[in-house]
């Protein structure tokens, strides 16, 4: 977890939380926690290294929760998938609430299980 805290002004914590709240428009908009954050970073990633690095670390775990939440939906036909979609939306709400509050302090967030895609 790399700190920007003492290099980044106001505009790029406003990005970077941005960027992290701009996933929640997937429960609205079907891949919209995919596109939200997509949007946002293509848009700043190069005004702002925070915000490409917050970028990067949302595409990366909406990505990789998107996997899981297949594999999960497979998984469903035989019960443990509902459990798991379930754990997996808890973990989604949770973890960019985390994000965005570590966002407003200058961190960028690491997101737990998530494979690396854009580095």
């Amino acid at each position: 977890m790399e700190d920007f805290q003492e290099s980044i002004d106001k505009q790029a914590r406003d990005m970077g939380v941005l960027i992290y709240a701009a996933s929640f428009a997937g429960y609205i908009i079907p891949l919209g926690s995919i596109l939200g954050p997509l949007i946002v970073w293509l848009m700043k990633r190069d005004e702002f290294e925070f915000a490409n690095q917050c970028g990067k670390n949302c595409l990366n775990f909406k990505i990789s929760l998107f996997i899981y939440v297949m594999i999960s939906m497979v998984l469903a036909f035989v019960g443990i998938g509902f459990i798991l979609l379930g754990v997996l939306a808890l973990m989604d709400i949770i973890c960019t609430i985390i994000a965005i509050i570590k966002a407003t302090e200058g961190k960028a967030y690491q997101y737990p299980l998530t494979i690396k895609f854009l580095k």
